[in-house]
């Protein structure tokens, strides 16, 4: 696939406009406006108001400033220079000092922050009413909650006020209102955009997140926004080389492999998108329990204790300021034992391990991003069982230290956005927002990312697999995971055992239609000839049959000799691996 680019948009938003949508609205998306635009909303030009540069070469200000212009609402716990940042709580009115570091880096691009927007008080709520502010609803039903924590941010942008705003992403908040108002909701990797300057609610968790209408524009901001921060603790580099593992090009998919909590008429949608997308990517059935049982552990055990450590000092003393849910979730977390949390850590780890297991053959996951839209009066009747459940597909990202973006997927029967997410690992930000492109329609056609000059394609099955046992002679080279994909109909898989079992392919035309499961490595001239070296006989070097009618090299079997056993009804090695393993299991 070709990378998602995007061409900086003429300069027609007007900041004004902007300012003024923001006050008409009849929601209550916004808690303040930046006062030096709405004094002068008619300015020479909105850009100056924050200290812009004008520039007499288009091209060469594109450039500089690719969101040069661009009006963006900003979540009110994240700072704005001579604005309150109160977490939806009215008695912190004291003017930020300073930009956060996300709107700092947005500044410098040309953007152009109009005002603050309402949310679940401390971030705390995936439903968008725990705010003395107001409940804010969907764009969609006024009977409908829009969301949380990151309510007004989403209908910000739903309502057409901003083409982009900033939200944050703990357990869902970035990609829960953005389901429920048809938008994209991109969290990225946590570190990857400094949290600095952003009111903590579980500080090693949290993340800024990013709304848009379009992928291609959520991917223009993540390229502004992206970037270690070394004044930020919590900040990361991105790896260099790219983690193995991760692929230049997505398009193996997993989906659950058992019924999942939905609404019979988000069931519908998701029924509906999962036909949709089948046409698009391979769609590989994945045990996700692994994944669930994480979801519940955000609130469920102490991990809950560390938005007490970060904010608990401002839930006393009680009063009318205060969400009393938000309140007795926190306070709730006082006096738990320190080996509890411990406990929770080695439970987390080995969870996270089993995840890794399940999910090795494919890029992405895609699942639901909740199970059910429950109106206003469904939160009033159970405002933590609600919530509680709406958090069944996001809550474990961080945990789990996933990026992640949510996507619209049409509609429900009634009319309501259905919104479907896709996580894959740390660091993998890039190739998941081309996925995320293609399943949304923004890329026409399936463009293969270019080889790198000097380097061929090698298909590999078995050992040299990511997570296998003999990877690391692939990326210790140098070599990078290009894409997964099959082999042509009519190879067959063997397995030919020695000290490392290990498979070949035979392309002899009485292998399964499917074809059998590869991934495809980008390596050199050197490391290509070395292994057709290393390679112990009946393997060797040959050429493979792909899907797509291209031959590379790949790890073949002699032609020549007598092949048992055959093992291509399991599709790959790591299912064959799974069939041996339950067998011995069984026995």
């Amino acid at each position: 696939m070709k990378p998602v680019t995007f061409s900086p948009a003429p300069r027609t938003w007007d900041v004004s406009q902007a300012l003024a949508g923001a006050g008409q609205l009849d929601n209550p998306a916004f808690i303040s406006l930046v006062d030096s635009l709405v004094d002068d909303p008619g300015g020479a030009d909105p850009g100056r108001a924050v200290g812009q540069d004008d520039s007499s070469d288009p091209v060469q200000a594109s450039r500089a400033q690719p969101l040069r212009g661009m009006p963006f609402a900003v979540k009110d716990n994240i700072d704005v220079a001579g604005l309150p940042t109160t977490g939806a709580c009215p008695t912190l009115t004291a003017p930020a000092e300073r930009n956060a570091h996300v709107v700092d880096r947005l500044v410098a691009a040309g953007a152009i922050p109009i005002g603050k927007t309402n949310m679940d008080q401390f971030a705390t709520g995936l439903v968008g009413t725990r705010s003395p502010y107001g409940a804010c609803h969907c764009v969609d039903s006024d009977d409908h909650v829009s969301g949380g924590s990151s309510s007004g941010s989403a209908v910000a942008v739903a309502s057409g006020v901003v083409p982009f705003a900033l939200g944050t992403d703990t357990a869902g908040s970035g990609r829960v209102p953005a389901a429920f108002n048809g938008l994209v909701g991109y969290k990225p990797t946590r570190g990857l955009v400094s949290t600095r300057g952003v009111m903590p609610a579980c500080p090693s968790l949290d993340c800024v997140s990013v709304f848009t209408t379009t992928v291609s524009l959520a991917r223009a901001v993540h390229d502004v926004i992206a970037g270690f921060d070394p004044d930020d603790p919590w900040s990361r580099r991105r790896p260099s080389p790219p983690q193995a593992g991760i692929a230049r090009v997505m398009g193996v998919v997993g989906v659950p492999d058992v019924p999942i909590d939905l609404d019979p008429r988000h069931r519908a949608a998701w029924e509906a998108a999962l036909a949709r997308f089948a046409g698009l990517v391979r769609l590989v059935p994945v045990d996700v329990s692994p994944m669930l049982e994480v979801a519940t552990m955000l609130y469920d055990a102490p991990f809950v204790a560390e938005r007490l450590a970060a904010f608990g000092h401002l839930l006393e003393p009680d009063g009318p300021h205060l969400d009393p849910t938000v309140r007795r979730i926190v306070l709730g977390a006082a006096g738990m034992e320190a080996d509890r949390l411990f406990a929770a850590q080695h439970r987390l780890a080995r969870l996270a391990r089993d995840v890794a297991q399940a999910t090795a053959g494919v890029d992405a996951v895609l699942l639901p991003t909740t199970p059910f839209h429950p109106t206003l009066s469904d939160v009033a009747d159970d405002p933590v069982g609600t919530n509680s459940r709406l958090g069944t597909y996001t809550n474990m990202a961080n945990l789990l230290d996933l990026s992640a973006v949510a996507i619209p997927a049409g509609r429900r029967s009634d009319g309501l956005p259905f919104g479907v997410q896709l996580v894959a690992p740390a660091f993998a930000d890039a190739p998941l927002l081309d996925l995320a492109a293609l399943l949304t329609g923004e890329r026409a056609s399936d463009v293969q990312v270019p080889v790198p000059p000097g380097r061929h394609l090698l298909a590999v099955c078995g050992a040299h697999l990511s997570g296998q046992p003999l990877n690391d002679v692939l990326t210790g080279a140098g070599a990078r995971l290009h894409r997964r994909g099959r082999t042509a109909p009519g190879h067959r898989m063997v397995r030919i055992d020695g000290p490392l079992p290990r498979p070949g392919l035979l392309d002899d035309g009485t292998g399964p239609d499917e074809g059998i499961d590869v991934e495809l490595w980008e390596v050199s001239d050197e490391l290509l000839a070395q292994l057709a070296l290393d390679v112990d006989p009946p393997l060797e070097i040959g050429l493979v049959r792909l899907w797509d009618g291209s031959r590379v090299a790949g790890f073949t079997a002699d032609r020549t000799a007598r092949h048992e056993p055959d093992i291509s009804g399991a599709g790959s090695w790591r299912a064959h691996l799974a069939d041996v393993s339950r067998g011995s299991a069984d026995r």
